[in-house]
């Protein structure tokens, strides 16, 4: 587990991979580039009609996705790792300990055989994992094809109260699930693609479609507040699809003046199904960001960005899910999170890995108002890699 403190075990040792790797990539592009800045919005540099190694700021901060086309016949291919760790509870926009949880939180199953008045089984941190395998692929110079497909590691600790009432506890467990996510399929389309004295603006619309490829019947096993250890259908966060047909709306704008570049980013989940086929949706979800990059040379540039995302809670309910814990709750779900992320790009301009991209980012949250009690984000984490082919 990752919280404040050090990295340590196998997320340490990818912390000293990234290092290495940067250490790479930079050593390899110390020379200037020679060639001008990419033309047309596109991500690459022509000289003389010679496509060469793109530039660091063609792409938005790596934890922005969609955010740029390719020329006709271009394909992309990338690689993404994102980690979000979770400690605490929030109720609302205020710290709650699992004590007070335990002895003053209603359970909503309370008068169901064995389910005691209040929650007494209460999340304390959890880890997400997910790796994004990604390709884009431009059908015209206007239009984008972007598909995504995640692979998904959740685990969850917990600690359980013994019997229905007071502050003593029985025990710790962990839930974990892994798999594969919802994959998308998306379509970027060029809106305007413009030149001033300054430099490039451009604006693209994001159309596109998750389907319901990641599983929403994991099961685990779990400590109950008499000491019983069954084998249960996890909470709804322990998923790893939304089970419905979603909507990803969205729209981005990018403009860059001198070495200076800018954007931002609307991008929505909208639900296009009542209900799965366990009786449920997950709340819409809308998500806006804003960010800046500074290119310090064609090879490195670094940026600043803030993420607000707004979410609502789950629609419904699986009949299979139910316990004395706050993740077996719809309404304990969604809310508002904004946060703050800080984040280097770079590409290799020489050599056997010219046009090799590598990013990374790093955020932690400046303000969270949840539908708790609810586990708040501690920090987050993305490393990418992207190569177009055809690139140097």
């Amino acid at each position: 587990m990752l919280t404040n403190g050090p990295p340590s075990g196998p997320r340490k040792a990818l912390v000293l991979l990234t290092a290495a790797c940067l250490t790479t990539i930079s050593s390899a592009s110390l020379a200037d580039d020679p060639y001008p800045a990419q033309n047309g919005g596109f991500d690459m540099s022509v000289k003389d009609g010679a496509v060469h190694a793109p530039r660091a700021d063609a792409h938005a901060p790596i934890g922005v996705m969609a955010d740029h086309r390719h020329r006709q016949g271009e394909l992309m291919l990338s690689y993404r790792y994102m980690g979000m760790w979770m400690e605490g509870n929030l109720i609302g926009d205020n710290n709650v300990s699992p004590d007070k949880i335990a002895t003053t939180v209603p359970n909503r199953f309370f008068g169901a055989p064995g389910q005691p008045p209040t929650l007494r089984v209460v999340p304390t941190e959890m880890n997400t994992d997910m790796h994004m395998f990604g390709g884009m692929y431009g059908v015209a110079d206007r239009v984008t094809l972007m598909a995504m497909l995640p692979y998904i590691t959740k685990d969850m600790h917990h600690v359980t109260y013994q019997g229905g009432m007071g502050t003593t506890r029985l025990g710790t467990f962990e839930t974990k699930t892994d798999g594969i996510g919802d994959a998308s399929l998306s379509a970027l389309i060029g809106l305007f693609d413009g030149k001033t004295a300054q430099g490039t603006q451009h604006l693209n619309l994001i159309l596109g479609m998750s389907a319901p490829t990641g599983s929403i019947d994991e099961e685990g096993r779990i400590l109950t507040p008499m000491g019983l250890q069954p084998t249960v259908r996890l909470p709804y966060a322990m998923q790893l699809g939304s089970g419905t047909w979603d909507l990803l709306p969205g729209v981005v704008y990018m403009a860059r003046s001198g070495n200076f570049s800018y954007g931002g980013q609307y991008r929505g989940w909208i639900r296009l199904e009542d209900e799965n086929d366990e009786g449920y949706s997950l709340g819409d979800l809308h998500q806006g960001t804003v960010w800046a990059q500074y290119e310090w040379a064609p090879w490195i540039s670094n940026s600043i960005r803030v993420a607000a995302r707004t979410q609502d809670s789950i629609h419904g309910i699986d009949l299979n899910i139910s316990g004395p814990v706050q993740t077996a709750n719809p309404d304990f779900y969604g809310g508002e999170r904004v946060d703050l992320l800080f984040g280097v790009n770079l590409v290799a301009q020489r050599g056997i890995i010219c046009g090799q991209r590598l990013a990374a980012e790093v955020g932690v949250p400046v303000y969270q108002d949840l539908n708790g009690p609810q586990l708040k984000s501690d920090w987050t984490f993305m490393l990418g890699w992207q190569k177009t082919l055809g690139d140097c």
